[in-house]
């Protein structure tokens, strides 16, 4: 026994170093396991081509031109991202592969500024002739931390305090 009787920390099969998440915080009780890459990037191309069918419609409701179309598609990824996390805790392309965004520490979910944090390459875009190199730039670092990271996190989520995508 430790000091205050509760034991050693429980062993949770080794994908978390320590049995602790990073920053020393427990993970959530339960048969939560972190997500790996491919099912993330399948999550991420379902939910890409909602907001890519809601974008394509702008420019025919408004009149819009090409450059109010961009504007929009990068603004909606990102507010199509925060909102779900944040209220729910997954968008539906994470849903429908069974995976759900936590906050730091295990959290049921993020708060808006580290949903805001972990999304905010999604405006990336946005930046004229350079936004969508910017973009794939950005895509291709989450991947490789995502990769190699034995928590599965991405550098966004390492950036917005410790939030992760785990499989229920």
């Amino acid at each position: 026994m430790t000091a205050g009787g509760y034991g050693p920390a429980p062993d949770y099969g080794g994908q978390f170093p320590g049995g602790r998440f990073p920053g020393g915080q427990m993970p959530p009780p339960g048969p939560t396991r972190p997500a790996g890459l491919m099912v993330r990037f399948f999550a991420r191309l379902v939910d890409g081509l909602i907001v890519m069918i809601l974008s394509a419609v702008l420019p025919f409701v408004f009149d819009a031109d090409i450059w109010v179309t961009g504007v929009f598609s990068g603004a909606a990824m990102f507010l199509y991202f925060l909102a779900f996390e944040i209220t729910v805790g997954w968008t539906p392309g994470k849903k429908v592969f069974g995976l759900s965004v936590r906050g730091p520490g295990g959290a049921a979910k993020p708060d808006p500024k580290q949903s805001a944090i972990r999304n905010a390459f999604t405006l990336l875009p946005i930046i004229p002739f350079i936004g969508g190199l910017l973009a794939l730039i950005a895509y291709i670092v989450i991947a490789v931390t995502i990769g190699v990271s034995p928590t599965k996190q991405g550098q966004h989520d390492e950036l917005a305090g410790g939030t992760q995508v785990v499989k229920d």
